[in-house]
């Protein structure tokens, strides 16, 4: 209880809280939506918001309210695939390099590096477009966590070299510590703060990219995601043509969820940091 008081006097992670608990309670509702998500045709087509379609409907006769919690849920799994997924990755990359050194290390790295000299993009790009028939969530976010770890593992890599190097080290060393045990009660603990904050952020790289291969139609349009949303509405014109409740839906809703990650990494990395924390306290 201390702690989310502590952390609620930051009004950064105040906001995001109440940003992201509206989003999983939007994602929540698809479950209980009246509409099939893959068809059309279901309701009148391009009616303005009002009180029987909150947001009104779109050009492909489905309603914008019911498809934005479908977009919401689908777009949070992708996000939440690749960044746990990548985050395991980076993390037993990061902690046996730094911590064996040697050959270990070397190999390690040049994998690591390997993929932060590839162009990324354009993996992305000829990967989605082989792969695009058999798009689903779950390929999606593989995808992205395989080519999402490398510049995280190196940086745990780097924190581990210094603990390395730190007196407890060899005293838990001496004591007859085995490594797993000692990474995880020694290292972990340090390394904490770094990995919470490459977390929240991946999974805004993860929705970001997204949205990017969705906008370029390398993705299964018939799933409806953040970007899926925009795309059928950019494609359809509903700037031009007026539909603004169309377009803005899935635009807003992502700003919003960009902003609350950003500012729930940068709050949560700051508290769980003793010299920031301290100060925040004092003040």
């Amino acid at each position: 209880m201390k702690t989310l008081r502590d952390l609620f006097k930051d009004y950064r992670f105040t906001f995001s809280f109440i940003v992201l608990v509206i989003i999983v309670v939007l994602a929540s509702l698809s479950f209980f939506s009246p509409y099939d998500p893959t068809l059309w045709g279901v309701v009148p087509k391009n009616m303005k918001p009002s009180a029987d379609y909150i947001l009104g409907t779109d050009s492909n006769g489905q309603d914008v309210f019911w498809q934005a919690t479908f977009a919401v849920r689908n777009s949070l799994i992708i996000s939440l695939v690749s960044a746990l997924v990548s985050r395991v990755i980076a993390i037993l990359v990061g902690m046996v390099a730094g911590y064996k050194g040697g050959s270990i290390d070397r190999v390690l790295m040049f994998l690591g590096d390997s993929l932060l000299v590839i162009p990324l993009f354009l993996m992305f790009v000829m990967i989605s477009m082989m792969v695009r028939d058999r798009m689903n969530l779950l390929v999606l976010g593989l995808m992205l966590a395989a080519f999402g770890w490398a510049w995280d593992a190196r940086l745990i890599r780097s924190m581990v070299l210094s603990l390395r190097e730190r007196d407890f080290t060899m005293t838990a060393i001496l004591s007859g510590t085995g490594t797993i045990k000692l990474v995880l009660k020694e290292y972990l603990p340090f390394t904490l703060p770094l990995i919470f904050s490459t977390v929240i952020n991946n999974m805004s790289f993860a929705i970001g990219l997204e949205i990017t291969l969705a906008l370029l139609g390398l993705v299964n349009l018939s799933i409806p995601t953040l970007g899926t949303m925009l795309n059928w509405a950019y494609s359809s014109q509903a700037i031009l043509l007026g539909r603004w409740w169309w377009i803005l839906t899935p635009v807003i809703l992502s700003l919003f969820v960009f902003i609350a990650l950003y500012w729930l990494s940068v709050s949560i990395s700051e508290y769980l940091d003793p010299r920031t924390r301290i100060q925040r306290v004092g003040a």
